[in-house]
């Protein structure tokens, strides 16, 4: 039986949505292998670190309320732009690339980490009727199918319609999604007891993943982790 083809395929040729080259996917090869390798990383917040290091200084001296964090790529160049050309613009079409490139992190780690469920971060109603997409849902669903594990964008709630998080310091941020997410009420059954991914395009300060987290983990999960497809490198790199 031949492998399963990757969530990025495409049947037709396509123009490489970086280089504009001609390729079967919306990313070229070439691309892939210039813009996406890998870096070692700090497996509680997903931040680069150097070779040999698991964990950063950060975490060691105050641990996320996640169990762990992985991220396909820094939120940089072409990166940042993909991302923003999906959430923003509604390039739908970068949907299936992205996930491609979390798919490939996912599988560099220890097939055991394979979760449960897959829960995107929600957005609240009125940007939802706005945007018309939860771009962390047309990740997470691809994602998951391609896992073959559960995917679910009613399971997580958001209760408040908060600023964008873009919009303010880092050190409001955590104040600013306090209080904003819950488990749907009744469903909080099929949290207890589970491992969780909670997929999202990009994780900068970490306080909307941490928020969230934490929310489950009150609703009884065995273990939280966040899959994002970008991560805002540190400040000095």
């Amino acid at each position: 039986m031949p492998p399963p083809a990757p969530v990025g395929a495409w049947t037709l040729p396509s123009q490489c949505a970086v280089c504009r080259g001609w390729a079967r996917a919306r990313l070229c090869e070439a691309c892939v292998q210039r813009f996406a390798a890998p870096v070692p990383r700090c497996c509680r917040c997903a931040i680069d670190v150097p070779a040999g290091v698991e964990v950063c200084g950060t975490c060691l001296r105050q641990p996320p309320p996640f169990d762990a964090a992985l991220a396909a790529v820094d939120y940089a160049y072409p990166w940042d732009t993909l991302v923003r050309r999906l959430k923003f613009h509604a390039a739908l079409d970068l949907a299936p690339a992205l996930a491609e490139r979390l798919l490939d992190a996912v599988r560099r780690q220890d097939a055991a980490t394979t979760p449960d469920w897959l829960l995107p971060v929600p957005l609240s109603t009125a940007r939802l009727r706005e945007r018309g997409f939860n771009q962390a849902w047309e990740i997470a669903r691809r994602v998951a199918r391609a896992l073959g594990c559960a995917a679910d964008a009613h399971l997580l709630l958001r209760l408040k319609d908060t600023p964008h998080q873009t919009a303010l310091p880092h050190d409001r941020r955590a104040a600013n999604v306090r209080g904003a997410f819950a488990v749907e009420p009744l469903r909080r059954t099929q949290i207890g007891g589970r491992a969780i991914a909670l997929v999202d395009d990009v994780l900068t300060t970490g306080a909307t993943a941490a928020e969230i987290a934490s929310v489950l983990k009150r609703a009884g999960a065995r273990s939280v982790q966040v899959w994002v497809v970008a991560r805002t490198p540190r400040p000095d790199a």
